[in-house]
């Protein structure tokens, strides 16, 4: 997943960007977090995702928050 642009076509294979949604997983070593329901930029033909700065930095916050929790699984949902 990358951060997003502000272009309308996907930088990789020149496909259409258009807006959903994704589910960012990231591995603690001593844990997991997936977040679901994370809006996104998403091409139509290669499916690269993008993601804004804002989502980005509230993605770190969850993050951060698992690791201080110290869980093994955290799930949450935007």
């Amino acid at each position: 997943m990358k951060y997003s642009s502000s272009e309308s076509s996907c930088p990789l294979c020149g496909g259409r960007k258009e807006a959903g949604r994704t589910t960012y997983t990231v591995d603690l070593s001593f844990g997991v977090v997936v977040v679901r329901n994370v809006p996104a930029m998403r091409c139509t033909q290669c499916g690269e995702e993008w993601i804004d700065n804002a989502t980005a930095a509230e993605l770190e916050r969850i993050t951060n928050e698992a690791k201080a929790k110290g869980r093994e699984i955290e799930v949450v949902a935007l």
